[in-house]
């Protein structure tokens, strides 16, 4: 329909001409209430941001000599990290004279790689930039949901109307 018939009908219905798609050819048109259509569009946007999950990049740091347990406490904390889904970077760092012994550095990254085992994949191998070798790793197997995230979370009817469960 022509551009003055479209306007004419959507006077009559007391609605607003909005165009949908102004690079087709010919371009298409709708007639709306522009407040209503403009409401859904923000809703539906906000939808789909809050449907995107944001995959962060955690850091843990660590000197060469750190303790055997003190060590073992900050890879149940990069676990958790990793159970969230999220990357970890790893830096360890080098003071002094700690540079002249790198390979003590590359050693206690292998051994915290070796210990997460089959579970981890190195997005970055173990490099030395200056004073800090660092590598990222990330988790292989599906993370995890917290178990109050899915229970307080609003679930849709058939309908399309929220339900909460409390």
């Amino acid at each position: 329909m022509s551009r003055s018939d479209a306007l004419r009908k959507a006077e009559e219905y007391e609605l607003d001409l909005v165009e949908i798609s102004p690079n087709a050819n010919p371009p298409v048109c709708k007639i709306v209430d522009w407040g209503k259509y403009n409401y859904q569009k923000t809703k539906q946007a906000q939808k789909n941001r809050k449907s995107v999950k944001s995959l962060e990049m955690k850091q843990m740091r660590s000197g060469l000599k750190i303790g055997d347990h003190d060590l073992a406490v900050k890879m149940r904390k990069v676990q958790g990290f990793l159970d969230n889904g999220h990357k970890v970077k790893i830096t360890l760092f080098f003071r002094g004279r700690e540079l002249a012994h790198k390979d003590i550095g590359f050693a206690l990254a292998e051994r915290v790689i070796n210990g997460f085992g089959d579970t981890i994949a190195v997005d970055q191998q173990p490099q030395l930039a200056g004073k800090q070798l660092t590598f990222v790793i990330r988790s292989t197997v599906q993370p995890k949901r917290s178990a109050n995230t899915e229970a307080e979370a609003p679930q849709e009817s058939a309908d399309g109307n929220t339900i909460h469960s409390f």
